[in-house]
């Protein structure tokens, strides 16, 4: 038996999304490419017993949610974006926490 702050780790990278996020007047008017790597933790105990993805992460489920949920919102701030989508999947995935990067290319010139 596990530990109880001990969960395991599942990573989804370079999941490419697109939304209107910024704070100039030009970036409310187009959608931008975001980049973004997660990081899930949950238990596996039971998916490595029943070998069932009922009882695992669906990763493909996960990152189309995300791709689902940057493309119906709009925020100024992509701490406030990580934010909501953190929010989203807590409250619909088997995850007991997560880290999320998120990444705008081109957000600086140099």
């Amino acid at each position: 038996m596990k530990n109880s702050t001990a969960y395991d780790t599942v990573f989804i990278r370079g999941l490419t999304a697109e939304s209107v996020i910024g704070v100039y007047d030009w970036e409310r008017e187009i959608t931008q490419r975001l980049v973004l790597d997660v990081e899930l933790y949950t238990d596996f105990a039971e998916a490595e017993v029943s070998d069932s993805i009922c009882d695992a992460l669906d990763y493909a489920e996960i990152s189309q949610r995300i791709i689902d949920e940057t493309k119906l919102v709009s925020f100024q701030l992509l701490e406030a974006l990580a934010g909501h989508i953190t929010k989203v999947i807590l409250a619909e995935f088997r995850v007991v926490g997560l880290k999320l990067v998120i990444t705008k290319p081109g957000a600086v010139p140099e």
